[in-house]
């Protein structure tokens, strides 16, 4: 009780001498704070339970351990997302899309640590995949709570559910400006004059607070060997059209994946992906966990790739020139299969590592290929560690739409700002090509079907903001087709309409009556009881079905040039009209609700 009156009186204090505008500047301070301090318990405990379970493995020869590890993480994840959480934690960053797409600024306050939890098991035990969709839903659970807590307006509360998405990259990456781009293209949240600040002040605390817990140095040891040449250029461009084809195959072969694991029971999902998972992390040890370590392997420069292949059945291999490109091919193709059987059998985790592992990965055989091929002496020298920095880049840009979020990122999370421009012009290539076959991300397309993906298209964004059930008018006074004119007539009467939607006994809907083509007859008495409705009603121009998107609805005003059309459910049964006048008031609203800046 004395804690609930002294937060009271803060409150009132609050409204009295603090500005709408400072109390959100304070706010995502304190967002920037608890998200670098939630990476930090995050990535502690990960390495915390690899070193304990890894440690004491074999380097020269296979490790059996491996084929029990990651599905013991994946069941002990899985057991407490069912049982304990009982709520979907998983597609993190989908679901803060969403959030800020129907400008839902709720996210349960348990998110801010099961994410934690279930992901830290789920890769600390060998699940292939990444830690930073689990932080980023962390995150904006984070920026959610403390808005709510401090009574913050509801126009800001999903600035800083972003503002704890930004955090959220800035603290695990120790990138401020990554942190920053990924809001705006992936979660695809607008920038203004006001809240480009908040996003900047989390973005930077959260950094700031990083390199004070876990070092300054850049989170990938990068060995820049070799300055960018200009004649290397039309390879760059090879290589962005190779991580384009990368991206597409994965984002195919997850949804694909996906897809099955959907149509199982929940055991069914876990017997299936822990056996695919641990046997491919058995055969291929780069699979297990995030894959940093790889990472670090094959852009440090020293050149020492056979070690690769240590703890695997193909430790004798590795001395022949072209095992290491045989053996990380196949990782190249098995990584989406261990990535979406750790999230499909229960596991909690994200694609933003799969992406960096995939695109190094790619990058290094590439260079590698050219190096070594019967051609290399018509091609410049490429470095393997540059390329398979850029091709990191590459990869990201393509599996997430999000050509600038690659560049800062790759260069932020590795000191490589050398190489810059060569980072952009991957990342643009392999967007622009995997734009061509794939219009949405990874993780916009799913809402895209449905038609609830905000985008930065001002009139499609209000659009997806606006609510079908809220436009619907039900004043329209229905008439039955066996009803005769002189009925119909005293219908019209007590109404204010002049348009009557002709349903059947169950409801369902079979057409309209319209004033203007029975005007002629109307006031002929005589003509009363030789007609009926079912021989004056027409058809609508058009009929709109609810779940339609907004933006199909507004396609069928646009091409009948109607008024009014009528609204039925997926069985016909008549349900009411939707005005076009109505909808420009409801657009107004929302525009000035969401979109007006102070």
């Amino acid at each position: 009780m004395k804690f609930d009156k002294i937060y009271n009186n803060l409150l009132v204090w609050k409204a009295k001498n603090v500005k709408e505008k400072q109390l959100v500047i304070f706010v995502s301070f304190l967002i920037g704070i608890f998200t670098a301090l939630a990476a930090y318990i995050l990535k502690s405990l990960i390495h915390l339970i690899q070193h304990f379970l890894t440690s004491q493995f074999l380097t020269e020869g296979a490790n059996y351990i491996y084929l029990i590890t990651p599905a013991v993480g994946i069941l002990i994840a899985g057991l407490f997302v069912k049982y304990v959480v009982r709520d979907d934690i998983s597609h993190g960053v989908t679901k803060i899309l969403y959030a800020i797409s129907q400008r839902k600024s709720f996210i349960k306050l348990h998110n801010v640590y099961t994410s934690i939890i279930a992901s830290s098991i789920t890769i600390g035990f060998g699940g292939s995949v990444g830690a930073e969709a689990p932080i980023v839903l962390t995150g904006s659970a984070i920026g959610s709570n403390l808005g709510r807590l401090f009574k913050v307006e509801q126009r800001y509360l999903m600035l800083l559910i972003g503002c704890g998405a930004a955090g959220a990259i800035a603290g695990i990456f120790k990138a401020p400006i990554a942190g920053l781009v990924f809001v705006v293209e992936v979660l695809l949240l607008d920038l203004t004059t006001f809240t480009v600040l908040p996003l900047l002040v989390t973005s930077v605390t959260a950094a700031t607070l990083s390199y004070l817990t876990m070092g300054t140095k850049a989170m990938f040891s990068y060995a820049h060997t070799d300055v960018f040449i200009l004649e290397r250029i039309p390879m760059v461009i090879l290589l962005g059209i190779f991580c384009g084809v990368v991206s597409l195959y994965f984002t195919r072969a997850m949804n694909w994946i996906e897809d099955i694991f959907r149509k199982l029971s929940y055991w069914q999902k876990y017997g299936l992906g822990a056996t695919v998972l641990s046997i491919l992390i058995f055969l291929m040890p780069p699979l297990y966990g995030e894959g940093y370590d790889t990472i670090n392997a094959l852009i440090s420069g020293s050149r020492e790739y056979g070690a690769l292949l240590d703890n695997s059945l193909f430790f004798q291999f590795k001395d022949f020139r072209w095992t290491i490109i045989i053996f990380l091919g196949g990782v190249l193709l098995m990584k989406v299969f261990a990535s979406s059987s750790t999230n499909g059998a229960g596991g909690t985790g994200g694609i933003f590592a799969p992406s960096l592992f995939l695109g190094c990965i790619a990058g290094f055989i590439f260079a590698y290929a050219a190096n070594h091929s019967e051609f290399s002496q018509y091609l410049p020298l490429l470095p393997e560690e540059n390329f398979a920095l850029m091709g990191m880049a590459g990869v990201m840009a393509g599996v997430m739409h999000a050509p600038l979020t690659g560049t800062f990122l790759i260069a932020e999370l590795t000191g490589g700002y050398e190489l810059l421009l060569p980072l952009m012009i991957v990342s643009i290539c392999s967007y622009a090509f995997i734009k061509i076959f794939e219009p949405h991300s990874i993780y916009s397309m799913r809402l895209a079907k449905k038609g609830e993906l905000l985008t930065h298209h001002k009139d499609k964004a209000v659009l997806t903001l606006m609510n079908i059930n809220r436009l619907i008018e039900t004043n329209f006074q229905t008439v039955h087709p066996e009803m005769t004119l002189g009925e119909m007539v005293k219908v019209i009467s007590s109404s204010s309409r002049n348009v009557f939607p002709v349903v059947d006994d169950r409801n369902r809907f079979l057409g309209i009556v319209l004033i203007d083509n029975i005007r002629n007859i109307m006031f002929r008495p005589e003509l009363y009881n030789r007609f009926k409705i079912s021989r004056v009603m027409t058809s609508p121009p058009a009929i709109i079905v609810v779940g339609m998107t907004m933006e199909r609805i507004m396609k069928h005003f646009d091409e009948t040039k109607a008024w009014n059309l009528p609204v039925v459910d997926e069985n016909d049964v008549y349900l009411g009209f939707i005005s076009k006048s109505n909808i420009l008031d409801v657009y107004r609203e929302v525009l000035v609700d969401n979109f007006a800046e102070d």
